[in-house]
């Protein structure tokens, strides 16, 4: 009823699951069901009750309970992982039932047979995060029982946890042998995380009957293995780890534990007839959150163009992906514990506002990120972008942006010769900004084979070759990019390429519909205007023409608008320019 009084208490948290349940339960179904009831009943409850505690509801495959005391708390979850360790000595391991228990202390919200609130959302999160047999307790927890319990607890530290607005720190204590561990040795340590995205790819799965299809399930991982690699942002497991776990049912939580990354690539392949699908997702590994997933149909005639095929289209759906989960994590970090990579993704999120004031927070964060790695390539690239932004866009003079950008230009070339990344941007900046196409030719070649499957360095490739007159080659190259990238948030910048290529080699109406896609995406993108007004006066639209001049924050004149375009071919600036004299753009 509404204002009837919601009851409220500061609680000590417990929740526990069985690890590995549901393939314990299709292995064996009334087995695994026994022994759950058994081991509750024998070893769960009576150090529950023991302590002070009550089991508030059981979940399936776990319970979750509530004590008035942290110290309590802890003592009934280790005394009962150890009792439960002792009764299942001696028993298969894979058919073993061991728990893995959270323990935080928070307000929560009380009902008759339920408890609700944050308190008890981080004791679930901790639990997922616990080894089997193990305890992980939140510093709200620690603090409570440092010096009080018999044992020492591991320092996993600050980790951000699936729909809790902050990080928390994570304490970890584990049995083994039916004792309590002291602190894990270095080498039994859950491996740190690198400072950048980091992946593993394990073996899919060969769904067919057919074991020779092996080879192509094996070849596959292993290309895709290899492409990402090319990623210089990310971290990714090399083969001969991800391949430890080939026909092992394995815990994605643990594989993320073992090999210190933050995600995980798993698959399958079925073949049925000539026939086959494969199936991939990305999952995080701390929460079990799936980020993305999807499959891939083809027929089996050149296995290798599918092979190949099924490479390119799952980097290039995934690699977005742990980008935007990159952002979200940055944003989500207290500013004071921010790194060189964190602010360089706090800058990217800035950077695609395409805003004044999102260009000017961008330059400031590459800025902060690079004071603190001077050799981060990324970063200067990242910079270029936006001097390149802030000029087109008005903000900034042509020669200011010139002016800024050449320093990191070539600061990004020397210390990026491996990073596609920075070679792309870098490449347009040479082309765009300082009128050095030639140098911008060979930069952007070199950025490709880096990294051939870098959708950012196909729209750079074929932004040059618009400046050097190839314009059959540059749709087809942004085209490529498009393929690689299909949801890119800068996919904008894609299409206003398109519509310029295509303005030059006359084909007016394709290069309207182009630049109007652009501008449906981003109304402020001055180089689509552009060129939209430019297609309208050769399809002799006048008014409409004019009317997108209107629309300009600043007015333009020809010399204004030459300088502009400077970077392409004689030959091109002179249609341009031709095009904007009958839009009455004045001399």
């Amino acid at each position: 009823m509404a204002g009837e009084r919601v009851e409220r208490r500061l609680a000590a948290v417990v929740a526990a699951d069985v690890a590995g349940y549901s393939r314990l339960m299709h292995d064996d179904e009334e087995a695994t069901h026994a022994k759950l009831a058994a081991l509750l009943a024998d070893g769960v409850v009576p150090a529950i009750t023991e302590h002070g505690g009550r089991i508030v509801k059981n979940t399936g495959d776990g319970f979750l309970a509530e004590f008035p005391s942290a110290v309590e708390a802890v003592r009934a979850a280790l005394q009962f992982q150890t009792c439960v360790n002792e009764l299942t000595i001696g028993e298969i391991e894979d058919k073993r039932i061991a728990f893995r228990v959270g323990v935080n202390i928070g307000d929560v919200i009380v009902e008759a047979h339920d408890i609700f609130g944050d308190g008890v959302n981080i004791a679930a999160r901790l639990e997922s995060i616990a080894e089997p047999g193990g305890v992980c307790i939140s510093s709200f927890a620690y603090d409570q029982v440092r010096g009080k319990v018999e044992v020492e607890f591991v320092d996993l530290g600050e980790q951000t946890l699936k729909n809790i607005d902050r990080p928390v720190r994570i304490y970890a204590s584990k049995l083994k042998g039916g004792a309590i561990s002291a602190p894990a040795p270095e080498a039994e340590k859950p491996l740190p995380l690198p400072d950048k995205p980091s992946i593993a790819v394990l073996p899919f799965d060969n769904m067919s009957d057919d074991p020779e299809q092996e080879y192509f399930t094996d070849g596959m991982v292993e290309d895709i293995i290899t492409a990402l690699s090319r990623f210089k942002s990310l971290f990714v497991i090399a083969r001969n780890s991800s391949f430890t776990y080939k026909g092992k049912a394995v815990e994605i939580k643990q594989v993320g534990r073992e090999l210190g990354v933050r995600y995980v690539l798993e698959g399958s392949v079925r073949k049925t007839g000539d026939k086959v699908r494969i199936s991939g997702q990305l999952i995080e590994a701390a929460t079990g959150a799936n980020l993305w997933a999807d499959r891939f149909d083809g027929a089996l005639d050149d296995i290798f163009a599918l092979q190949d095929k099924v490479t390119s289209n799952v980097v290039a759906a995934i690699e977005p992906r742990l980008v935007q989960a990159e952002i979200d994590r940055s944003e989500r970090k207290p500013t004071e514990s921010l790194d060189a990579v964190d602010l360089y993704y706090r800058a990217l999120h800035a950077h695609r506002r395409v805003t004044r004031q999102g260009y000017e927070d961008a330059v400031r964060l590459t800025r902060q990120a690079i004071s603190l790695d001077p050799n981060f390539a990324a970063a200067y690239g990242l910079a270029l972008d936006c001097y390149i932004g802030q000029e087109e866009l008005g903000w900034i003079t042509t020669d200011d942006a010139a002016a800024e950008g050449k320093q990191y230009a070539l600061r990004a070339i020397e210390v990026g010769a491996d990073d596609a990344f920075a070679l792309a941007r870098a490449a347009n900046f040479f082309g765009r900004n300082l009128g050095d196409t030639g140098t911008a030719d060979a930069i952007v070649d070199q950025a490709i084979a880096v990294n051939p499957n870098l959708s950012i360095a196909w729209r750079m490739r074929g932004w040059i070759s618009a400046y050097l007159g190839r314009h059959e080659a540059a749709i087809e190259q942004f085209q490529y990019a498009m393929r690689l990238n299909p949801l890119d948030p800068e996919i904008y910048l894609v299409e206003s390429g398109l519509a310029f290529a295509n303005f030059f080699l006359r084909r007016f109406e394709v290069a309207l519909s182009w630049a109007t896609k652009a501008l449906a995406r981003q109304k402020n993108y001055v180089p689509a205007r552009g060129v939209a007004t430019a297609s309208y006066a050769m399809l002799g639209r006048i008014p409409d023409a004019q009317m997108m001049l209107a629309r300009r924050r600043v007015a333009t004149t020809i010399p204004q608008s030459r300088k502009r375009i400077e970077m392409f071919r004689q030959e091109d600036v002179e249609l341009f320019i031709e095009a904007y004299r009958i839009a009455g753009v004045p001399e």
